[in-house]
């Protein structure tokens, strides 16, 4: 049988800059995803529209009367909107490629199917009214998200480009090990949110039960940690001359340097609302270049005296 894209790709076929276009739009889309539930919460904005899918029982956008919060909210919902069209247009530019990438298809249904999942999560967040674990469950969830879409961006670069990366087994063991500490820095940041005082509404929003200074010591620990393996890495991959992981290491510090700056001033300012949002960019970043990195350190292996003499 004959499927409408089977069908479009026996008459159309699109070039590879399409792909890149789509898979990088799609990848901008799931960082403003995770921008604007960051504008929600420093807003206090999270009940603006008190219902789900709907904004509230008897209407599907926020009225006039219901003020800036249900607007902001609603904005946020409206993203979703954007980022099914910019998911779609990767599903579509990759099925119909000339010259096929099923793994790049493939990974462009995960990310839909990952919207998918984000919209209901987002809805029970607003039904169990911002518990912050939920809250924190949402975030992750778009981090699964970017994850999906920065992996399609990777994998699309390097078929433009026509690069074969390689590794080695240390850096591929390194490379698990600072996926790792970045995870861990992930959960550990939605902990300390979950315990300061952006709960996302104005209304009595309960917190986690965490001690604030003390996760957020645990936090700066691990970015220690992530940080350090990545250096390890670069030096590594330096030595045994892999260009691609020394670039995307290098690329990871440089950002990570700036995401560990707008940390160090917001927790010394009590977290300004702009510098919230900041940090929540630079964590999408840094997730972003720890994801690539991942990627190229479990390239195909060489030995570490054949990349040392290449």
């Amino acid at each position: 049988m004959v499927t409408p894209f089977g069908w479009l790709a026996s008459r159309i076929s699109l070039e590879r800059r399409s792909l890149r276009a789509a898979s990088l739009t799609a990848m901008i889309a799931a960082i403003l995803i995770i921008v604007g539930g960051g504008v929600v919460r420093v807003t206090g904005s999270g009940l603006g529209c008190p219902d789900w899918p709907a904004c509230t029982d008897g209407s599907l956008a926020p009225t006039a009367q219901m003020g800036i919060h249900a607007t902001i909210e609603f904005a946020n919902r409206l993203l979703t909107t954007v980022l099914c069209a910019a998911v779609g247009w990767v599903i579509i530019a990759a099925r119909l490629q000339r010259e096929p990438v099923p793994a790049i298809t493939r990974w462009a249904w995960v990310q839909f199917w990952l919207v998918v999942l984000n919209a209901v999560i987002g809805g029970v967040t607003v039904w169990v009214k911002l518990n912050p674990f939920m809250v924190a469950g949402h975030f992750l969830a778009a981090t699964l998200l970017l994850t999906a879409a920065a992996i399609t961006w990777d994998k699309t670069q390097n078929l433009i480009a026509g690069e074969h990366p390689a590794s080695t087994g240390k850096l591929k063991a390194l490379g698990t090990i600072m996926l790792a500490a970045n995870a861990a820095l992930v959960i550990a940041g939605t902990a300390v949110t979950g315990s300061g005082p952006h709960a996302g509404d104005s209304a009595d929003v309960p917190r986690m039960g965490f001690d604030w200074l003390g996760i957020t010591v645990f936090h700066a620990l691990v970015a220690v940690l992530a940080l350090a393996t990545v250096a390890v890495m670069w030096r590594t991959a330096n030595q045994q001359q892999l260009a691609s992981v020394s670039r995307k290491a290098k690329m990871y510090v440089l950002v990570f340097a700036g995401q560990g700056l707008i940390g160090i001033v917001q927790a010394l300012t009590h977290l300004p609302e702009l510098l919230v949002v900041c940090h929540l960019v630079g964590s999408a970043l840094v997730w972003i270049g720890a994801i690539r990195l991942l990627l190229a350190s479990h390239a195909p292996q060489r030995s570490a005296a054949a990349a040392a003499h290449s």
